[in-house]
């Protein structure tokens, strides 16, 4: 069995000073394309055997995955395109700096090149073996090379990591460059339960005039974790609405339970508070973006559409309703269906149609009503595919199933959103079916975070599962 490397008896196994080693993982560059860069001053490997799998992932059917790839490869072809062999093995500086300092350097290391060896626990490298296997070798080869120097392999691949340990290699990490989160627990949910009675911890509040509106002012350091457009709410049946808050205070504008719930939205009434909050940030004028999370059945879809009709045919406020969502990656690759584009998404957007029949299901005549909407609203159903480069003005767009996208992803579909637009997005982080994907690195969790405190943003976590008490049962215990 083989045994761990053991160091020279003089050397001191603590990190240095200096720069440290990173020998990255093929996942980490596709959870994060710009990975090479997230290492300040220290030093970045690359295997070779990273790059063949980068080759072999950029041409998969799989667009979403190969396009991170794509990506990656660009990204080292930046840096490393006009090096010669050896200065690509020695390392190449990064272009870049961060607040401490330039960036360090990026070296691709030719892993084929690893023979087998008594005193190293290398594993099995050769073509038949996994290629998790070669990568981990070039760990240890580094850390035998440099055993002054911490040495690091960076995976989210957790077997690996246990492999990896299991073979001598000292320093094995998680790739938490992507995540802005620490536990997922922890994600802002759009509203602030105070317990007991709000006023009770409340030293000194102002009223003051802005506008047409009447807000109470509390001071910051009352209410750190306040930020703007989120709600705050007690246990004696206070509620308020954070207009805004700056370096000193936080702005209240005081609402009612009875108000928020006498809310209507093309007949639909909210079922609870959080669907009351919901609907009050979806009617807010002020917010471009409202961001709805919460279980299966939680009523995220039916508010979203039902204010998107209210919002249309009553208020006349934008001039089309544009739906989309995440697909599997087959029917990313639509263009070989036949029909138009509406009729080839419509398998994928069936719940919008579930959803209608519900707000038009007691219409004397429910599919003509039904058809009437979809042409009086301009309901278009668009494949995300379809949406990068174009620009939509005076529309009302929800992207539903969003917890399955990158943040490269969701960002390339908001910076879409034109003129006199509103967009709605929407996710349940328990319903993630993209393996390279977890809650903690979901565009969705990233879109939450970083839109907390944006003056035209707000997000809402709708819980209680409305749909039955069997689909209840099987959100909480199955």
């Amino acid at each position: 069995m083989p045994q761990a490397v053991t160091l020279p008896s003089d050397t001191v196994q603590l990190a240095p000073a200096g720069p440290k080693t990173y020998v990255l993982d093929t996942n980490v560059l596709l959870h994060d394309p710009t990975a090479v860069t997230a290492f300040a001053e220290h030093r970045v490997v690359i295997p070779m055997t990273v790059l063949e799998e980068l080759d072999h992932i950029k041409d998969r059917r799989d667009k979403s995955v190969s396009r991170e790839a794509r990506i990656a490869i660009q990204m080292i072809d930046k840096i490393v395109g006009a090096a010669t062999p050896s200065e690509i093995q020695d390392g190449v500086d990064i272009p870049g700096s961060t607040v401490s300092g330039p960036l360090g350097t990026l070296a691709i290391f030719p892993d084929q090149l690893i023979q087998a060896n008594d005193t190293v626990p290398y594993l099995d490298g050769t073509q038949d073996q996994a290629n998790d296997n070669r990568i981990i070798n070039v760990a240890l080869k580094y850390q035998l090379d440099h055993p002054a120097e911490f040495v690091g392999l960076v995976t989210k691949d957790i077997n690996m990591r246990i492999k990896a340990k299991g073979s001598g290699l000292a320093h094995v990490e998680d790739y938490r460059h992507d995540r802005v989160l620490d536990d997922i627990d922890l994600l802002a949910t759009g509203y602030l339960h105070i317990p007991g009675d709000f006023w009770e911890g409340i030293d000194q509040v102002d009223t003051v005039r802005e506008g047409d509106i009447t807000l109470h002012r509390v001071a910051r350091h009352e209410l750190p974790e306040v930020y703007t457009n989120q709600f705050v709410y007690d246990d004696n049946g206070f509620i308020a609405f954070v207009d805004h808050v700056d370096d000193d205070y936080a702005y209240f504008a005081v609402d009612s339970n009875d108000n928020l719930m006498r809310q209507r939205f093309w007949g639909l009434a909210p079922r609870n508070m959080e669907q009351a909050m919901a609907m009050r940030l979806l009617d807010n004028d002020d917010i471009d973006m409202t961001v709805l999370t919460g279980p299966a059945g939680s009523g995220k879809t039916l508010l979203a559409l039902a204010y998107g009709l209210h919002a249309i045919l009553e208020q006349k406020k934008y001039n089309k309703l544009i739906v989309a969502r995440s697909t599997p990656p087959m029917a990313e690759e639509i263009g070989f269906l036949p029909g138009t584009e509406e009729e080839k998404m419509a398998p994928w957007l069936a719940a919008f149609d579930d959803n209608l029949e519900i707000l038009h299901g007691s219409d004397e005549c429910s599919y003509g009503s039904i058809d009437y909407v979809k042409e009086r609203a301009n309901i278009q159903f668009k494949s995300l595919n379809f949406m990068r480069g174009r620009s939509f003005n005076g529309a009302y767009i929800i992207i539903d199933e969003s917890q399955g996208l990158t943040q490269f992803q969701l960002k390339s579909i908001i910076s879409r959103v034109g003129a006199d637009s509103k967009i709605v997005v929407l996710g349940n982080l328990a319903q993630i079916d993209n393996k390279y994907i977890s809650p903690l690195t979901s565009g969705l969790t990233y879109l939450v975070e970083r839109t907390k405190g944006f003056p035209h943003g707000g997000m809402m976590h709708i819980n209680g599962i409305v749909r039955s008490r069997l689909a209840a049962f099987a959100e909480e215990n199955l």
